[in-house]
């Protein structure tokens, strides 16, 4: 459980540096009304306009506070002056209790911790119920820092807290002087805090909270995204890679079950080879005889050419073992031109040219 408390206290320290931040970029870039509440007379606060972003000039406007609210009721356009504005107040030097203190100049970037841890001492107030700053540390020599703390009790301001979130102004900043001429620069901000009226442009916790929510819920989904479609990727895989198994398997394997290869082999032995046809032609066709054309058609082949005597060649083809059943399918003609006979022989190829060729 310890864990998951500095777990959510680290969270919420992000949570409200953040907002800060983004409420110093949007007052430093987005210009809001700024107004000063200071106390002439005890108990009476006088409201001065500084800037605005319409460059309207109001008069200055003395008021109590009654409940959290101006009495009397401000004006319409002193309350749209409100809405949205910066308010700074300083502190009357009476609320406000001041200690000079020195620390080792290594320590000036650990003040907020070091003064933090001492203020129960250094102040009657305990730290969750004191507002307190410091001036800038200055070198006060032997490698020393001096500076002034200023503490003032938050329930002092809370009456200011009150007053400008009803008014609907966008934050609250409080600062203590140590001089009595109130210089501007020796000023020392003790209090700063944003507020939620009806001012603010958004609450932007809220707003990093829910984006943060929002990611986080993207993100869930996304990852079950990519798992269904990983998981769809790799069905779809292995249904290819089956298929390819078994396109491989039916082409080794014939329609009947046969190996294809053994299939090609027997294809090969037991079909003619035109190379053997034709060496078995020039072996039984004599010298003289001229062959144009050879067609072979299955087991049957189709000669045709020129020879000094066609009929003879019936005789020597058949005496081939590599043929049977010679027979002219044309007629054997002579030209006046040509030196011999044109003849057209056809012949049946016998399995001599299978395996055992």
């Amino acid at each position: 459980m310890t864990v998951i408390s500095d777990a959510k206290g680290l969270f919420d320290e992000w949570i409200k540096s953040v907002a800060q931040a983004v409420d110093l970029a949007i007052g430093r870039y987005a210009r809001r009304p700024q107004i000063l509440l200071g106390g002439e007379a005890a108990g009476v606060l006088t409201a001065r306009l500084m800037s605005a972003p319409t460059g309207a000039a109001l008069p200055d406007i003395s008021f109590r506070i009654v409940g959290g609210r101006p009495s009397p009721a401000l004006p319409a356009n002193w309350q749209a002056a409100f809405r949205g504005s910066q308010v700074e107040t300083v502190l009357a030097s009476g609320q406000v209790l001041f200690r000079p203190l020195d620390f080792p100049k290594q320590a000036e970037d650990f003040l907020d911790g070091m003064i933090r841890t001492q203020i129960d001492r250094l102040t009657p107030w305990p730290a969750d119920e004191a507002a307190f700053g410091w001036s800038t540390p200055l070198p006060s020599g032997q490698e020393r820092i001096e500076l002034t703390l200023a503490a003032t009790s938050r329930q002092d301001i809370e009456p200011l807290v009150q007053l400008a979130t009803n008014l609907g102004a966008q934050s609250l900043t409080a600062y203590a002087s140590p001089s009595a001429a109130g210089d501007a620069s020796a000023k020392i901000k003790v209090f700063d805090q944003a507020l939620g009226g009806a001012g603010r442009g958004f609450d932007a916790p809220r707003l990093l909270r829910a984006g943060l929510l929002a990611s986080g819920v993207a993100a869930a989904a996304a990852l079950l995204i990519a798992a269904y479609v990983g998981d769809s990727l790799d069905t779809e895989q292995q249904q290819l890679m089956r298929r390819l198994s078994e396109r491989r398997a039916a082409l080794r394997l014939g329609p009947d079950g046969n190996s294809a290869l053994g299939l090609l082999a027997k294809r090969k032995q037991t079909s003619p080879s035109s190379v053997f046809v034709l060496e078995a032609l020039s072996k039984a066709l004599p010298d003289g005889t001229y062959v144009t054309e050879l067609r072979i058609d299955g087991d049957k082949v189709q000669v045709v050419g020129m020879t000094q005597d066609a009929p003879s060649l019936i005789r020597l083809i058949e005496k081939s073992p590599q043929f049977a059943r010679a027979t002219f399918f044309a007629p054997t003609t002579r030209a006046q031109n040509e030196p011999g006979e044109q003849f057209h022989i056809e012949a049946r190829i016998t399995p001599s040219f299978g395996s055992n060729t």
